[in-house]
């Protein structure tokens, strides 16, 4: 096991894998049950029934599909990166397609089984690695860096200390609130614990805020630890009956198809390139295994969709596992036994609070900004397209968005400049893409 996965040559044992693994378990468990909540449309009342998914199905599809593709990425990638049904996309299921679009949530699943089978085919041609191996190496610094401060602002905003703010977009929130200070509390500890050189500084405080918030009761004290693991039964394979049904074959469907094609692509690809730079992973701006890795979330997305849950994608809370020191795939294996786990111990999730995950996120965009220092800023052409990669990721809220805005003006700059050569021919490819991302979406 430790040959197979390289423990000596990156440094790394059991007992780091093994806390690395549980960390991004804890950073992502909030999926188990923000997903089953988005995609039944819980928080929509006076709903048809017709309209609704199963809240026990979704949950089991899930955690299934997370463990099969944490697993996948484990054993081929090699890769501390767990992967789970996407939140962006999960929200355009459910709001955009089936709420707004009144697209039946079965036609919805049959469009990620489209979309899935087509990055799969994708992956076994080698297309997908040939493309993010074209990336230059400035714009994948900024992608993490990007990413990076994302992940912080998602964590800000969740803890209560950044809220909304009609008159200037977003401001500081109320900071003596029970769940803020919690927060504050686990950043506190947490920055401890790393300045001191602790292993595993980010899982610990999470650990920390825990039983605090429990003692406080902020944090509401599981009254059972087991619980009956729910049917499957009325999510399992519901996708297939959308291909017998004439509607399904439109235009519009076509559109959301394309759609959750684009954008589990670049965030996929974003996370992905953000987490092997900070593990150091990524050599002469080639990363290496990509194909494998990439692998893991196609096959995982195809099997999701047949179990009954929207696209899975990387999960950048993987970066927290990667600080807490997780270097190889073993630590992915450890969160799919985790998210198995789960399946009979959901009772326990309940203590896994944002006011606990929102200090592990903030301090790992500190550590995935680091990768700032090494993009070159004293050349014009190239700061623009980084920098704007990387401020357009938090303030539009979408990892895809800022990679798209930061590969037009790429080729743009690098051209004015007299670099034109030094283009990839794949990056005219992606500027024509996304400028009919943006006419059209």
């Amino acid at each position: 096991m430790k040959k197979y996965f390289q423990f000596e040559e990156l440094g790394t044992n059991y007992r780091r894998e093994i806390i690395g693994g549980l960390t991004t378990f804890l950073a992502m468990a909030y999926i188990l049950v923000v997903n089953p909540i988005t995609l039944t449309l819980a928080d929509v009342p006076d709903l048809p029934d017709a309209l609704r998914m199963d809240y026990g199905a979704v949950f089991v599809a899930t955690a299934l599909s997370a463990a099969i593709g944490s697993i996948i990425m484990g054993l081929l990638g090699r890769y501390p990166l767990a992967l789970a049904p996407g939140l962006g996309l999960n929200a355009f299921f459910a709001y955009t397609v089936v709420l707004g679009s009144g697209v039946p949530w079965q036609h919805a699943l049959g469009a990620v089984f489209i979309s899935s089978v087509f990055f799969l085919i994708l992956t076994l041609t080698g297309l997908r690695e040939k493309l993010i191996n074209a990336i230059p190496a400035e714009l994948k610094y900024a992608v993490g860096a990007g990413i990076g401060l994302f992940i912080t602002f998602i964590g800000l905003q969740t803890s209560g200390i950044i809220v909304n703010n009609d008159a200037t977009l977003v401001g500081i929130g109320d900071l003596s609130a029970p769940n803020t200070l919690l927060s504050i509390f686990g950043i506190l500890v947490t920055v401890i614990l790393m300045v001191r050189g602790v292993r595993g500084g980010v899982f610990y405080g999470m650990i920390i805020s825990i039983i605090v918030g429990m003692i406080f009761g902020l944090i509401e004290t599981p009254t059972k630890v087991v619980d009956k693991v729910p049917s499957l039964e009325p999510t399992f394979g519901a996708l297939f009956s959308s291909f017998s049904d004439p509607s399904f074959y439109s235009a519009a469907m076509l559109g959301i198809v394309l759609t959750f094609l684009f954008v589990d692509f670049f965030d996929n690809a974003g996370t992905l390139v953000a987490v092997a730079n900070q593990a150091g992973f990524v050599k002469d701006n080639k990363l290496p295994r990509a194909g494998k890795a990439l692998l893991a979330d196609s096959v995982a997305s195809v099997t999701g969709s047949i179990l009954g849950t929207s696209t899975v994608t990387s999960y950048v809370e993987s970066s927290a596992g990667v600080a807490a020191g997780a270097r190889t795939g073993f630590a992915s294996l450890v969160t799919a036994a985790c998210f198995l786990l789960s399946l009979f111990f959901f009772p326990l999730l309940q203590v896994v609070t944002s006011a606990v995950t929102a200090p592990a996120l903030i301090i790992v965009g500190v550590l995935m900004v680091s990768s700032l220092g090494k993009i070159d800023w004293t050349r014009f052409e190239l700061a623009v397209p980084a920098f704007l990669t990387i401020i357009i990721m938090p303030l539009s809220y979408s990892i895809a968005t800022g990679i798209a805005v930061g590969f037009i003006f790429y080729p743009i700059t690098m051209i004015v400049s007299g670099r034109a050569k030094e283009i990839n021919p794949i990056m005219y490819l992606f500027f024509v893409i996304f400028i009919l991302y943006f006419i059209f979406s």
